[in-house]
């Protein structure tokens, strides 16, 4: 589990010399929550998050413990380096808007008859309560061929999970080469 410190100080001076000490920036929050100004250990927040096994982790702040997802982080533009994070906790009776990652399984068969397979959904935005949470939505993909797409409307879904997303709109598919 991910062990934070609480901001007492939310100003840009005070978080400069977080920083500077090797913390990374963080705000938890959820509907009917308290936010959190929190501050986590630079590596140790980017080795739970490597390692985590779904899309929910649990970090503690101040004795309290939260399962959280990560919503937004900020780099620094030159150095690449993670400034700040956003996490919204994952409350198991109220609905909320997620963001689920979308894996493709399988290599596409027009990748043979001179096709480029792409990807243009990465992630995809769904309502659901935080216990139906999906880790990751798999789709096929070895049944494409040039030209062949997969649409939101294609992809399963578990019960209790709404995809925002128009059903039209192109997940995944094969183009020809030019």
């Amino acid at each position: 589990m991910l062990e934070g410190i609480v901001r007492e100080s939310i100003t840009s001076k005070a978080a400069k010399a977080l920083r500077k000490d090797g913390y990374l920036i963080a705000n938890i929050y959820a509907k009917g929550v308290e936010n959190v100004h929190a501050a986590f250990k630079v590596n140790d927040f980017i080795r739970t998050v490597k390692n985590k096994d779904g899309l929910k982790f649990e970090v503690s702040v101040a004795g309290k413990t939260y399962e959280v997802v990560v919503v937004e982080y900020q780099k620094h533009p030159v150095t690449s380096e993670l400034r700040h994070v956003d996490l919204k906790v994952v409350l198991p009776d109220v609905e909320s808007k997620y963001m689920v990652p979308v894996v493709p399984v399988g290599t596409p068969v027009g990748l043979k008859n001179k096709g480029i397979y792409l990807q243009s959904k990465r992630r995809l935005a769904v309502k659901c309560k935080g216990k139906d949470l999906p880790n990751k939505f798999e789709i096929d993909v070895s049944g494409l061929d040039v030209d062949d797409t997969v649409l939101v409307r294609d992809i399963a879904v578990p019960a209790g999970v709404r995809i925002i997303e128009a059903g039209r709109v192109a997940v995944a598919g094969v183009v020809k080469a030019k």
